[in-house]
């Protein structure tokens, strides 16, 4: 029995330490659910600011607006601070188009980034030619100058026969919460979906599939196109989902004038070509490209109290990307997530909370483009995952927590495989368990901001949220609107992300770290 009651002391003993506060979360609740901000926030970042495409005028205006805000709460060495070089910039101030022959029929779609205007109205029969290889290009030499192209064929559309919004199921979150088969590759990794954009199943890697993209554009562009149209990559009943036609990279060409629409009208301008009927659309994009500049990330910070002054010395960290595509206005992805950070530090000034550790906010931009924000951040800060030499700032850093999967309510937290911190993790959201976060697993997520600070030894963590309707409807779409935020699901997750970050910034100890990783250098595309 003496024995037994030995192995389990260092167990229970680390639970009495990480035990919640729970008047602390009382008062962050109560601030969380009665005096909320959130939907503020959110409408700020959507309807006035968005879309938010990184190198736009919408961008810098909705990073100045969140420094003001923070201002007002109370917030210390609030900043843009610059990184880059990032890129070309790009932002369009209207767009139109219309089906004018055999009938008159608007035609929803957008405008995709990084593409040239139209320099005025054009019209004319649009020309169908699916160009999905190098070999393809020859075909069509000398036959598009002065064309409008359809660049795709028809996509196949299915009845919708399930609901495009859920939430998880018990069974699924227990299913989550479960460690992989450990003899996967990566014990811990669980499947990331492809970029947005990439072909399902197609054979060439990213790399190559960019390359052909590339010399597809400055064919295009050589020949003489008018224009390039082309169904989103998903989405239907009115959605579309597309991302950038072209690229911010100044070395890359600028396309033509590209134009994505909803492929139920997609496939009328197919049909009707392919059965030889008069077809006349018209289009009309005014887009700006513009030079390369620096982009920047928005910082600010609840300065440490009196505290033992090694603690006063180092951080937590919470943020979101604030960048966004441009057919909506961002909203899902990822204004939800910002609006929950800046939100989460509002509480937290609000009920004057007193931490020994600084609080950073950060919202980072070119996220949709690679991350590449906060992994500039990382390594002007902490480290240089190509070498992993570390900066003094480094083991400063307790945690950071991300937000960036839609407007879901917060189910648990993915640890990256960071064992360490399940017990920790466990015994905080305990106060949570009535709102429906319960689940801690071991598993990965891929694809934002935090995976900038893992690869860097730094423990950076993603919560796990309901899906709602983020890969049916809003993701990179034209229906990513302020209407699809779900307000109390925001309203939880801001009361679970302050109480998480308050009480990593009152704990004795950092959160546990993982081994450093080896250096990765920079790999070549293939």
């Amino acid at each position: 029995m003496k024995t037994a009651l030995l192995a389990i002391l260092p167990v229970s003993m680390l639970l009495a330490a990480d035990a919640p506060d729970l008047q602390m979360i009382n008062r962050i609740k109560a601030e969380a659910f009665h005096n909320s901000k959130v939907m503020d926030n959110a409408f700020y970042l959507t309807d006035v600011y968005g879309p938010r495409l990184t190198g736009s005028p919408n961008l810098q205006a909705a990073g100045e607006w969140a420094v003001k805000k923070m201002q007002e709460w109370g917030l210390k060495n609030t900043a843009l601070e610059k990184w880059g070089p990032f890129g070309r910039g790009w932002n369009c101030t209207y767009f139109a188009a219309q089906l004018k022959e055999p009938e008159y029929a608007p035609l929803i779609g957008f405008a995709r980034p990084w593409s040239l205007g139209t320099e005025g109205p054009i019209s004319g029969t649009p020309v169908l030619a699916v160009i999905q290889r190098e070999e393809d290009l020859a075909k069509w030499k000398g036959k598009l100058k002065g064309k409008i192209v359809l660049t795709a064929a028809a996509r196949e559309l299915t009845p919708i026969m399930n609901p495009p919004g859920k939430r998880f199921t018990e069974a699924e979150l227990e299913a989550e919460g479960l460690a992989p088969d450990p003899s996967a590759t990566s014990p811990f990794a669980t499947p990331i979906p492809a970029r947005p954009g990439s072909a399902p199943g197609a054979p060439p890697g990213r790399g190559a599939l960019r390359r052909f993209r590339e010399k597809l554009d400055q064919f295009m562009l050589d020949e003489g196109v008018l224009a390039t149209v082309a169904p989103g990559r998903a989405g239907d009943g009115g959605t579309l989902m597309a991302e950038g036609a072209g690229t911010e990279d100044p070395k890359k060409p600028i396309p033509p004038a590209s134009v994505a629409l909803t492929p139920e009208h997609y496939n009328r301008l197919v049909r009707l070509i392919q059965h030889k009927q008069p077809v006349t659309i018209e289009l009309e994009v005014r887009a700006k490209v513009t030079e390369p500049a620096d982009s920047f990330n928005v910082i600010g910070e609840i300065p440490a109290h009196a505290g033992p002054s090694a603690m006063n010395a180092e951080l937590v960290m919470l943020g979101g990307h604030l960048d966004s595509w441009t057919g909506g206005t961002g909203a899902t992805d990822n204004a939800a997530g910002c609006a929950v950070v800046l939100e989460a530090v509002r509480i937290l000034t609000a009920i004057g909370a007193r931490m020994p550790r600084t609080i950073r906010l950060a919202l980072w931009t070119g996220e949709e483009e690679g991350i590449l924000g906060s992994k500039a951040y990382v390594k002007e800060h902490f480290a240089d995952p190509t070498v992993m030499k570390l900066k003094p700032e480094q083991s400063k850093v307790s945690a950071y927590y991300n937000l960036d999967n839609g407007t879901g309510k917060v189910r648990g937290v993915y640890l990256q495989g960071n064992d360490m911190a399940r017990p920790i993790f466990e015994s905080w959201l305990a106060a949570f368990k009535d709102l429906g976060v319960e689940t801690v697993t071991i598993r990965n997520t891929g694809g934002t901001d935090h995976l900038s600070f893992d690869a860097v030894g730094i423990p950076g963590f993603q919560f796990i949220q309901d899906p709602v309707e983020y890969s049916t409807r809003t993701h990179h779409s034209n229906m990513d609107v302020y209407d699809r935020l779900q307000a109390g699901d925001l309203m939880q997750a801001s009361a679970v992300m302050a109480a998480m970050v308050y009480e990593t910034a009152v704990r004795t100890e950092r959160i546990p770290r993982k081994d450093l990783p080896k250096p990765q250098p920079k790999r070549g595309d293939n």
